[in-house]
């Protein structure tokens, strides 16, 4: 199980969002919710969301810089249309008619990658890409800070009790391979509250853009994050939101169960007291940015 060997006696505020079917009252599926079908044109042999999903009538894509965390989002190759959910296993997950795009990235063959890991996986790739190495580090749920530099030069992260202490025990591997076990390990001991301390709030709606966050920090808890935004005459925004989720499974886009019309975009704000989404309910309404 994730996080299987940290401290047990925090078991309780370990952040991810394990188990959230089963234990929170946020998690929802939805069935036969009504409304006209999307007007939103998708253009299914198109592989980026940039590409696949325009924008509403009335409204136009927002142009991202090409070095941006948000351009990397909104530009990262998909799977074909229609591409199913699948779990770390290679299996398919039970709920398949609540997203509309499924990234082409492996989730990896351990129960790893789940919600909070997904945000961090994109932004993790897109630094790597970059050759922003220094920029790549995140905290353990524990508080303590794990660097890609320090890792891809041999130093190690040892677990006892309460306490993480680091030792160097192997020698320099800067290969993608080696950078791929280093995200693993942050999958096992980072997550919601981790992330939600070393992410910044967004206070208003108009600053919200591709790449920031919704999150509940706590066990369980969970993140999605905006991976496309379109604005009207009047400045109204209208956001794309994408996933991952528990078990550990494909990074994906969500559907907009609640508002067909214009589906899969949906209506923000960041002061709105919830915040619904296609597969959780988020309360209270909490954006933050990297």
């Amino acid at each position: 199980m994730k996080k299987n060997i940290f401290i047990l006696t925090l078991t309780l505020i370990i952040s991810s969002c394990n188990n959230d079917k089963k234990l929170s009252g946020n998690t929802i599926e939805i069935a036969g919710v009504g409304g006209p079908e999307s007007s939103v044109q998708i253009n299914k042999d198109k592989n980026t969301i940039r590409e696949r999903f325009s924008a509403p009538e009335g409204y136009t894509w927002i142009e991202e810089q090409q070095d941006s965390f948000g351009y990397f989002i909104e530009n990262f190759k998909l799977k074909p249309y229609g591409s199913q959910i699948l779990k770390y296993d290679d299996t398919p997950i039970s709920t398949q008619d609540l997203h509309e795009a499924v990234y082409d990235i492996h989730t990896g063959n351990k129960d790893l990658q789940q919600c909070a890991d997904a945000a961090i996986r994109l932004r993790a790739e897109y630094l790597y890409k970059a050759k922003k190495f220094d920029k790549i580090k995140f905290h353990f749920t524990s508080g303590d800070l794990v660097s890609w530099n320090d890792y891809k030069n041999g130093i190690r992260a040892f677990v006892n009790g309460n306490s993480v202490i680091f030792r160097k025990t192997a020698g320099f591997d800067d290969s993608y391979s080696n950078f791929r076990k280093y995200l693993d390990l942050i999958f096992n001991y980072a997550g919601t509250i981790s992330l939600n301390k070393e992410t910044n709030p967004v206070a208003k709606t108009s600053d919200l853009k591709t790449g920031d966050i919704l999150i509940t920090p706590g066990s369980p808890g969970h993140i999605v994050f905006i991976s496309g935004v379109c604005q009207n005459k009047e400045g109204e925004k209208l956001f794309l939101l994408s996933q991952g989720f528990t078990p550990a499974q494909s990074i994906h886009m969500l559907s907009n169960p609640f508002d067909k019309n214009i589906s899969p975009w949906y209506r923000l704000d960041v002061n709105s007291s919830e915040t619904k989404t296609a597969r959780y309910f988020f309360k209270p309404t909490n954006f933050r940015s990297f």
